[in-house]
């Protein structure tokens, strides 16, 4: 049985003082919806003062990215040694933004893989296509390639701790959301590259979310698909109503 995931991702917003005032709004707004898994991945500055916040509640917290290594001269970068020892339970890698704007690779995407499930995180893996590639049809290629590659040397047992997201380029921060088939369809592409790898079994079992502009008025519908298993939230996460009525739409 898939569990629902809904994993808010704060990208570069919130301070400190700031994240703890969300999630302390949050908290009361999500509490007892235990029907899905409920994730903040808040700016590496954020994690001390979101764990702290989030104590005693449903809320997980969760990183923005990982290094792939554990150590050594890489400033600026985090290991999944400290994120662990900080209290994180889950990480996001290869977001288009971290592809586009600061040169992450598939090659690169599925080392930090590695790394995260190595140290017993929960990786949250992001593909998607650019609408280039979408209107050439190359979506399917794509985005099994993209699953494959992040998915190399992966065990069948780690996949336990791998969700995968779909995330349209085309509709991340600009205000276009996939349509709930095209989500649906993205989706089953991502979990037939998971069958190929790993069998049936697995990929039935393997959290597959949509992302891209989901929000609080298309949740439901997003959600309602068979391939849907729950969202990575961008600009909705960072208002506790928005993010709160996703949480109900996934119950």
């Amino acid at each position: 049985m898939r569990r629902y995931v809904i994993a808010g991702n704060w990208k570069m917003n919130m301070t400190p003082a700031k994240a703890q005032a969300l999630i302390n709004e949050m908290k009361p707004l999500v509490a007892g919806k235990d029907n899905c898994d409920i994730v903040l991945c808040v700016p590496a500055i954020d994690i001390p003062a979101a764990i702290e916040a989030a104590k005693g509640s449903n809320i997980k917290i969760g990183a923005e990215n990982v290094h792939f290594k554990a150590s050594g001269a890489y400033t600026g970068e985090i290991s999944a040694e400290m994120l662990v020892e900080a209290g994180v339970e889950y990480v996001v890698i290869g977001h288009s933004e971290r592809r586009q704007y600061f040169g992450e690779t598939d090659q690169t995407v599925n080392l930090r893989t590695l790394a995260a499930l190595n140290a017993g995180l929960k990786a949250i893996v992001c593909v998607g296509e650019t609408l280039e590639q979408r209107e050439l049809g190359y979506t399917e290629t794509l985005l099994k390639f993209q699953t494959k590659m992040a998915l190399t040397n992966v065990t069948a047992e780690q996949m336990k701790n791998v969700i995968i997201a779909y995330e349209p380029v085309w509709a991340i921060g600009t205000g276009v959301t996939a349509t709930a088939d095209q989500a649906d369809e993205g989706n089953g592409y991502v979990r037939a590259a998971v069958a190929e790898m790993f069998g049936a079994d697995i990929a039935a079992q393997t959290t597959v979310q949509y992302g891209g502009s989901m929000n609080d008025k298309n949740a439901a519908e997003l959600l309602s698909k068979e391939n849907v298993d729950g969202g990575l939230i961008g600009g909705a996460s960072l208002k506790s109503a928005a993010f709160s009525a996703i949480v109900d739409a996934a119950q």
